[in-house]
């Protein structure tokens, strides 16, 4: 779960992406669909091994939708991504207004994503911040999650990774842990006596939470409409469901 999924929003964020788009008859032209992705960042994605990360498998059934192979840029560093010859991003934030910067255009939200409360399967039931007055949090350094806890009086814990958090939730250092439901998700699959619970608290927050969707360079509408078709089949037939769920994670529903 390293480097740290803000990270990877980070890379949607950055402005002015350089590198020219390709168009649905360019694509099919070629035969391929580009992605771009991190190589060492499982659940997202991974370049080694045998398990490739939900944005990869994503992308893959996005690529068969569209009658063409996948093919990989890998991408490390927040500049790559303006250098690399991709047509998508996976996990894209939904949002128009923050994606200004970045140039990506947006496919319709295929899921529902964001920061959830973790919880020990004993612990007390938390229905608002103001039940975990009283119990220690632990956040990511300088998040969000962090400074929104802080300013309603919870007591936190500071830590750079999110499997970190969770590592110190299952052995009873902290009460409860602030991360992404996907990382909670991918550490019970891996860590299945942790019987870490879910809490979608912070769902109707919007620094907390958000759709996601395919992140497009600059497409024609013939792609963007191919694109949202070939999500459409594939939430409906269940791919996408099945996917998430290789990884521990449970898809949540766009708003």
């Amino acid at each position: 779960m390293r480097p740290l999924f803000a990270l990877l929003v980070a890379l949607l964020l950055f402005p002015a992406i350089s590198v020219s788009a390709r168009r649905l008859e360019e694509i099919k032209a070629s035969g391929t669909l580009a992605v771009c992705a991190h190589p060492n960042a499982l659940p997202f994605s991974a370049k080694d091994g045998k398990v490739h990360g939900f944005q990869l498998d994503m992308a893959e059934a996005l690529a068969h939708q569209l009658g063409v192979s996948l093919t990989r840029e890998w991408i490390i560093s927040r500049y790559d991504i303006f250098r690399a010859p991709c047509d998508v991003i996976m996990d894209s934030i939904a949002d128009p207004e923050a994606q200004e910067d970045s140039g990506l255009q947006l496919s319709k939200p295929y899921r529902r994503s964001g920061v959830a409360l973790v919880l020990r399967d004993d612990a007390r039931r938390a229905r608002s911040i103001a039940d975990l007055r009283g119990r220690r949090v632990g956040v990511l350094t300088s998040s969000v999650a962090a400074m929104t806890l802080n300013e309603r009086g919870v007591d936190t814990l500071p830590a750079n990774f999110e499997d970190e958090l969770l590592a110190y939730l299952a052995k009873g250092e902290v009460d409860a842990a602030a991360v992404t439901a996907t990382s909670a998700g991918y550490y019970n699959l891996h860590h299945p006596n942790a019987k870490l619970k879910v809490v979608y608290l912070f769902d109707n927050m919007a620094d907390l939470s958000w759709n996601v969707a395919v992140g497009l360079r600059r497409p024609d509408d013939a792609l963007r409409s191919a694109i949202d078709d070939a999500l459409d089949r594939m939430l409906a037939n269940g791919t996408v469901k099945r996917i998430y769920a290789h990884y521990g994670v449970v898809l949540q529903p766009p708003k």
